[in-house]
């Protein structure tokens, strides 16, 4: 880790970029220090306290949860509450979060705290940063959410960890968190009356790991317009279908600008005389930029709708310090991230289906315009009996089939539960958890297929002709995946190119080449600054 890259919590907004530079262990959590934000942060704490001794009707602090919002709590009682919230939500199953999504959630939590209007004292802020610095992670399983209250059973993990309870994930082991505590001398917390609530009562879990989708989907917008290029190069395309003059009449901003990172990997001028003798490729080339452009085109509004929920105070009820007032309402909604994550898994799925379709041509004779069948590279007699990359296409057919059937949209599937209290829910996490699945199985499919066009290039021959940009991902490739002269089994090659796809190994497009998304896209009047800090 740099330890000179710091994220700084301190009420001011954060992106995308800064959430996943602390899932990724490339910069560190700091907790603000300066004396108005610790008093901004105290104050609704101490509201509360007021409140309790004025005896004050406050939702979850005084009464029971949800439907049970109608049981008064005695004050003798009150202090036992967070704890019986906690407790009674850890009924969750399935695989738990990773490593990096449990960074994401905890980050996401910690952002939405640090707002100032949760009632949260700024000690419990130190313990969440804490478990950053440390690297001590809740064991939080993934299935349980609907989305709304909240993450209630997911962060309830966060919550007991804070509290001294349950599991950790610590130096790469499951253990107790007390006992991981003990060894690091941290003093587990006794939840005050509003901070089980606040901890539970939010949308952190979808949140984080929205942001970190969000930043996966947009490195395989790059990585599915360089494939394409190689892919027009292998089969011979026609590279007038991305000229610039024929993009300017349909002038959607990212679709233009996957045309012009193609135009560009194929050294493409508008003034290079014509000497195609196809006129028109199959959909898969010639329509690439309509394709991935859905995805560029929809990154900025993705932004906004993550970035205004990570920045935003999304518990209930919402404590308005200053004006002394407790706002009862339904932040915890996480609507809008459920509709980011299932619009962003139909285009990231989209891309899968038009890799898989341009895997298709180059496999095939009849469409290959020449090459060898299954872009096999044997020769003389091991020739009749290689199958080259048949076995990949199967898989990927079958990788990008499953990543299609996920796309029907979680939330349209909402539930009454919880006595027709919870009676329209989000399913926002169920979406972003689809939506990591979904983009699993595409980054699958595009590390075949990059293989495959490689090997479709360098059968064509000629690789030096190839523009500097196509010749680096070539070579980038060769390092670890030799071309494919006899069968073998390409599993350990496969496994070892997604890991790298997933660090964004691949060179593709220098930060001089136009193709990035604005760092942000918050509402006006909102604007999000960059989160990375020098160390103090």
């Amino acid at each position: 880790m740099n330890s000179k890259n710091t994220v700084v919590f301190d009420g001011q907004p954060l992106t995308i970029e800064a959430i996943c530079q602390i899932a990724n262990q490339q910069a560190q959590a700091k907790l603000g220090r300066q004396p108005k934000f610790i008093e901004r942060i105290n104050k609704g704490a101490r509201f509360i306290d007021t409140l309790l001794k004025e005896e004050g009707f406050v939702y979850g602090v005084t009464t029971g949860y949800g439907e049970s919002c109608t049981v008064s709590i005695p004050l003798n009682l009150v202090e036992q509450l967070p704890r019986q919230l906690y407790t009674f939500h850890g009924c969750g199953l399935g695989d738990h979060f990773d490593a990096r999504q449990t960074r994401a959630i905890l980050a996401a939590r910690l952002t939405s705290l640090a707002r100032g209007y949760s009632g949260v004292r700024y000690k419990l802020l130190q313990q969440l940063t804490e478990l950053l610095k440390q690297d001590i992670l809740p064991m939080i399983p993934q299935e349980g959410s609907v989305g709304a209250s909240g993450d209630l059973t997911p962060l309830s993990y966060v919550a007991a960890v804070l509290a001294g309870e349950r599991d950790v994930l610590y130096q790469g082991q499951r253990q107790p968190t007390q006992t991981v505590f003990a060894g690091l001398n941290i003093e587990a917390l006794t939840l005050k009356p509003k901070e089980g609530l606040a901890i539970m009562n939010g949308t952190a879990a979808m949140t984080g790991i929205a942001c970190l989708a969000y930043q996966r989907a947009e490195y395989l917008s790059r990585l599915s317009s360089r494939i394409t290029s190689l892919a027009s190069v292998a089969l011979k395309g026609n590279a007038y279908h991305f000229d610039e003059k024929l993009f300017s009449v349909k002038p959607h901003p990212g679709q233009n600008r996957v045309a012009e990172r193609i135009r560009a990997d194929l050294q493409l001028r508008r003034s290079a005389p014509r000497h195609d003798t196809r006129l028109q490729d199959r959909y898969s080339l010639r329509c690439a930029p309509h394709i991935i452009g859905v995805l560029e085109d929809s990154l900025p509004w993705l932004r906004q709708f993550i970035e205004t929920e990570l920045n935003s105070a999304n518990d209930n009820p919402i404590i308005d310090a200053e004006g002394e007032h407790v706002l009862h309402g339904g932040h915890f909604y996480g609507g809008h991230i459920a509709f980011a994550m299932d619009s962003l898994k139909t285009a990231v799925a989209n891309l899968a289906d038009l890799m898989d379709r341009q895997m298709a041509q180059l496999m095939d004779p009849k469409f290959n315009n020449g090459l060898p069948a299954n872009l096999s590279g044997a020769v003389g007699e091991q020739a009749l009996l290689s199958h080259g990359f048949k076995a990949l296409q199967i898989a990927v057919s079958a990788w990008t089939a499953e990543a299609l059937k996920l796309t029907m949209p979680a939330s349209v599937f909402s539930r009454s539960t919880e006595c027709h209290n919870q009676d329209k829910v989000s399913m926002g996490t169920i979406a972003a958890r689809d939506c990591i699945r979904i983009l699993e199985l595409t980054e699958q499919v595009a590390v075949a297929v990059l293989l495959a066009v490689v090997q479709g290039v360098e059968l064509r021959g000629n690789v030096d002709s190839l523009s500097p940009a196509l010749q680096n991902t070539v070579r980038q490739l060769r390092e670890h995946s030799p071309f494919l002269s006899a069968d073998r089994a390409l599993e350990q090659e496969l496994r070892l190119c997604l890991e790298l796809s997933r660090k964004q190994y691949w060179e593709l497009y220098d930060s001089s080449f136009p193709d990035t998304t604005p760092r942000s896209h918050a509402p006006r009047g909102n604007a999000v600054q960059g989160a990375l800090r020098p160390e103090d």
